[in-house]
C-alpha cells in the first residue's frame, strides 16, 4: 500500500512538508495529527463511490463490508492480534470507557450475591497521570456506587512503579488500567512488567492499557505486553478523528457499553463508519511499514528542538520533564519548563504562528491551572506554569523546528524573561540537557 500510494503522491512521506497553514508551525502532534496524504487517498472511494451499509447482503453492502474487514486486519497487524480481537469504536474515550465499564459490570453481573457495601464493590487500579477518559469515568462510576478505585502515584520522571501497582491490588480488584505512554511528558510505562506482575498476584484480574499516544511512534505489541484490553485512536497517527478501536483478548468477557444491532459481533451496536475505518486501516498499515523511519525522524526533530531551546534560553531557568533514559520516552515529545514564563500567555501570543500546548489539549481550556500530570510529578509551580508541550511528527521539518525556537525565545523576551545570566547544565531537569 505504501509504495503504491507514494507513487501516486510523490511529495508525501516521512519528513515531507504539508501545505496546511504554512505560516503557523505545527508542533502539537500529541493533540492530533493531520490526516496523512496516503490515508486520505485510501478514503476517497468511500466519499464518492462506495456508500453501502456493511450489513446489507447486496453488492453495495458487500463492497463496504470488505473495507471494514480489511481495516480490521490492518489494525490487527499493527498491534499483533487476531482481527476477531479488534472492536471498532468512535474515539479513545469510548474505548477507555468501554474497557472500564465493561470489566466492572461484567464482574457485577457474574457475582452471585451483589453486596451493597463499599467492601464488596469491584475495585480498579489506575494511575494519577491517566487521561481524563479513564479518571473521569472511574470517578463517575464510583460516585454512582458501581466500583471503587485506587490511583497510584508516579515518580518525578512520570514513571509508574510496578510495586506500587501490585501493592494497590485487593481481593476485589477486577481491572488494572495503566496508560502505555503519557500524553504530556512522553513517559513510557512498564506495561508488560505490570501485566505479568498482576497476573501472578491476582489471577483473573484484567489489564487494560490506553496506548492512544504510542501508536505510530513506538512498537505496541499486545502479545509482548500481555494485556487483555488496549485502546488505540486514529487521529493520533494519521487517521481522521472520530474512529478508534479497543483490543479485546479472546475469551475476555466485557459488558456492552452500547446496545443495539449486531455490529462488532454483537459487542457494539451502530452502523460502521466505513469512510473513517478505511482511514484507520490505511494509517495502521502505514505506521507498521514506516515504523523505524518515522520514529527516527520524530526523534531527530525533537532533539533539534530541545538543543535549540536549551542553547537560547537561560539554562538555569530551564527544566526538561520526563524520563532521563530516552528508551523510556516517546521519540517525539518535549516537555520543557521555563521558570518565570507563562506558557498559556506565550501560546496565546503566538497562536497564529506556533501550534503547541501548555498541557493535554483535551483539558487545556481550564486556563493556567497546573496540569494534573505535572502535579503528580511534583514539579514546582514556578516551573509548571511555564511548561510547554512540544510534539513533533511525521511531517515536521527542520525549518519549522528552527522557526519555533526563534518564536519561543522571542516571546519569552517579550514576557521579560532575564537572559543576562547562564546556569550550569546540572540545573536542568533530571540533570539532562536533552533526551
Amino acid at each position: 500500500m505504501e509504495q503504491q500510494l507514494v507513487q501516486q503522491l510523490p511529495s508525501t512521506g516521512v519528513g515531507s512538508k504539508l501545505p496546511h497553514l504554512a505560516e503557523c508551525v505545527y508542533l502539537d502532534y500529541n493533540a492530533t495529527t493531520p490526516i496523512y496524504p496516503e490515508v486520505s487517498e485510501a478514503m476517497k472511494p468511500y466519499i464518492y463511490e462506495l456508500f453501502g451499509n456493511p450489513s446489507s447482503v447486496h453488492a453495495y453492502g458487500q463492497q463496504t463490508r470488505a473495507a471494514v474487514d480489511k481495516a480490521r486486519q490492518q489494525v490487527a497487524g499493527l498491534i499483533n492480534c487476531s482481527p476477531d480481537e479488534v472492536a471498532f469504536t468512535s474515539c479513545g474515550t469510548e474505548s477507555d470507557n468501554w474497557a472500564l465499564w465493561g470489566a466492572v459490570m461484567a464482574r457485577r453481573g457474574s457475582s452471585s450475591s451483589s453486596s451493597s457495601s463499599q467492601q464488596g464493590l469491584p475495585h480498579v487500579v489506575t494511575s494519577q497521570i491517566e487521561h481524563p477518559a479513564v479518571t473521569a469515568c472511574l470517578r463517575s462510576m464510583a460516585e454512582h456506587g458501581l466500583c471503587t478505585f485506587t490511583a497510584v502515584p508516579v515518580d518525578s520522571q512520570g514513571l509508574i512503579s510496578v510495586t506500587d501497582v501490585v501493592s494497590a491490588l485487593t481481593p476485589n480488584t477486577v481491572l488494572v488500567s495503566i496508560m502505555h505512554s503519557n500524553n504530556e511528558v512522553g513517559s513510557l510505562q512498564p506495561v508488560a512488567a505490570i501485566a505479568a506482575a498482576v497476573r501472578q498476584a491476582a489471577p483473573g484480574c484484567l489489564v487494560h492499557s490506553d496506548a492512544a499516544q504510542s501508536m505510530g511512534k513506538v512498537a505496541v505489541d499486545v502479545q509482548q505486553l500481555g494485556v487483555d484490553l488496549l485502546t488505540l485512536v486514529g487521529h493520533k497517527f494519521g487517521a481522521p478523528k472520530g474512529v478508534a478501536a479497543l483490543y479485546i483478548r479472546q475469551g475476555v468477557q466485557l459488558a456492552n457499553l452500547l446496545s443495539g444491532g449486531s455490529q462488532e459481533r454483537g459487542r457494539r451496536g451502530g452502523t460502521e463508519n466505513v469512510l473513517l475505518l478505511a482511514g484507520l486501516g490505511a494509517a495502521a498499515e502505514l505506521a507498521q511499514l514506516e515504523a523505524d523511519a518515522t520514529a527516527a525522524h520524530m526523534r531527530s526533530m525533537r532533539d533539534r528542538l530541545a538543543a535549540g531551546l536549551l542553547a537560547a534560553l537561560p539554562r538555569h531557568l530551564v527544566r526538561i520533564n520526563g524520563p532521563q533514559d530516552s528508551a523510556l520516552q516517546l521519540p517525539n515529545t518535549l516537555s520543557i519548563s521555563v521558570k518565570g514564563l507563562s506558557a498559556p500567555s506565550l501560546l496565546q501570543m503566538l497562536a497564529q504562528k506556533l501550534a503547541a500546548s501548555a498541557g493535554a489539549a483535551c483539558h487545556s481550556s481550564h486556563g493556567p491551572a497546573v496540569s494534573p500530570v505535572l502535579q503528580a510529578m511534583r514539579l514546582h509551580p514556578d516551573y509548571a506554569v511555564g511548561t510547554l508541550r512540544l510534539s513533533t511528527g511525521r511531517h515536521t521539518t527542520a525549518d519549522e523546528v528552527d522557526r519555533a525556537v526563534t518564536l519561543i525565545v522571542g516571546a519569552a523576551r517579550k514576557q521579560g524573561l532575564e537572559f543576562g545570566s547562564s546556569g550550569s547544565s546540572s540545573d536542568t531537569a533530571n540533570g539532562t540537557a536533552a533526551h
